[in-house]
């Protein structure tokens, strides 16, 4: 069995923060660090409700071509099929499906039984079939689009936990996803422990910049803030934590 490689395993605390801060926030703080393409731009979420935090389990599709079509879907031999029953706790299934979307990458049956694995979610750049079953699964699942095709179609499956592209975004197994209700953000698994704190404590930050904008404070000085405001937010955070 293929487990998932965890290099950098993420405390309790920097997990349950990642559960809590935005997508936004979290694209903020990776640009702090020079990454500038990690937001899977074009996805939308099946199950908006659900917050999404695991490591990744990347499964790559390349083209369908007729001789090497699997249309029984050997459970034996199936790197689809195979991924799925290697898929863990904490993982996320990362699928790269080349932005296609003339066919499904996945369907219900499979998404049921990596909930019963434990996975953390799933993400396609491509499609899914069977999309109402998904929205009653309690499993975070973020897509480009529905089609009833099944997915030999369009994808062969040819290798898991590999380093992929989806929707043009660098994802290496282990990383971490972060989803929400407005997509889903890859944090490289090395620095994603200083992230999640970095973005727990901009998301506090920018709550008390917020009441001062909803009270009527002009954005100068606040946003970005000044030294009196930064000054203003460190009493106002002594006195919430006293």
């Amino acid at each position: 069995m293929i487990s998932s490689p965890r290099p950098n395993l993420l405390s309790d605390e920097a997990k349950a923060k990642l559960r809590q801060v935005s997508t936004a926030t979290l694209t903020s703080q990776l640009g702090k660090h020079g990454l500038r393409n990690t937001f899977l731009a074009g996805l939308y979420s099946l199950r908006p409700d659900l917050r999404m935090v695991g490591y990744a389990f990347t499964l790559r599709f390349i083209p369908a071509r007729e001789d090497l079509a699997d249309e029984l879907y050997d459970n034996t031999k199936n790197v689809q099929r195979l991924a799925v029953e290697a898929i863990g706790p904490e993982d996320v299934l990362v699928i790269d499906a080349r932005n296609d979307t003339s066919s499904a990458s996945l369907g219900h049956i499979l998404g049921t039984r990596i909930t019963m694995r434990g996975a953390a979610g799933l993400v396609t750049d491509g499609a899914l079939r069977d999309t109402p079953g998904f929205r009653d699964l309690a499993l975070p699942t973020y897509i480009r689009a529905a089609h009833a095709n099944t997915s030999f179609v369009a994808h062969h499956p040819v290798e898991m936990q590999v380093p992929i592209g989806c929707t043009g975004v660098a994802v290496l197994p282990g990383d971490l996803l972060v989803g929400d209700g407005e997509g889903v953000v890859v944090i490289p698994s090395q620095m994603a422990e200083a992230v999640a704190h970095a973005a727990f404590e901009q998301e506090i930050r920018e709550a008390f910049l917020l009441q001062k904008i909803v009270r009527g404070a002009s954005i100068i000085g606040v946003y970005p803030p000044n030294e009196t405001t930064l000054a203003e937010f460190a009493h106002w955070r002594q006195e919430k934590e006293m």
